[in-house]
């Protein structure tokens, strides 16, 4: 039968805390070749995924940082500048009405629907509905 050592906390503070030397020394068994991480993690009494947590904090690779500016820039806000005037030759077009968008949903029974926008081309929804019950 094996015995296993068993950590008893008696304080109130319920976290232990890890010096950064410990942090390194696990993570570096965790970098030489055959090693378990269950394994390390066990004996150390933690769980694998903190064993992964300081493997990237402690192996990131520092990226040179940009320096970013933290001066503030005014801004004005004033009236639009007038739209350039068509030439007289060229009539404005009229603006389009921006039209809803509806459905028709036919039930053509036994479960079957379609769904179609209200300005389908008849001869294409004639087509569809061919299609559809079988007709072709």
């Amino acid at each position: 039968m094996t015995k296993h050592p068993i950590e008893v906390i008696t304080s109130v503070e319920r976290r232990r805390r890890w010096s950064r030397e410990d942090k390194e020394r696990l993570v570096a068994a965790c970098l030489e070749p055959g090693a378990v991480l269950s394994e390390i993690a066990r004996s150390a009494g933690i769980h694998v995924s903190q064993l992964f947590r300081w493997r990237k904090e402690l192996c990131r690779i520092e990226e040179p940082s940009t320096p970013v500016s933290s001066t503030l820039v005014p801004v004005i806000v004033s009236e639009a500048a007038p739209a350039a005037q068509p030439a007289a030759s060229e009539a404005p077009a009229p603006p389009q009405p921006r039209r809803k968008r509806s459905d028709v949903m036919i039930e053509l029974g036994r479960g079957r629907r379609v769904r179609v926008d209200s300005d389908i081309d008849t001869e294409a929804l004639g087509r569809i509905l061919d299609c559809v019950l079988g007709r072709r």
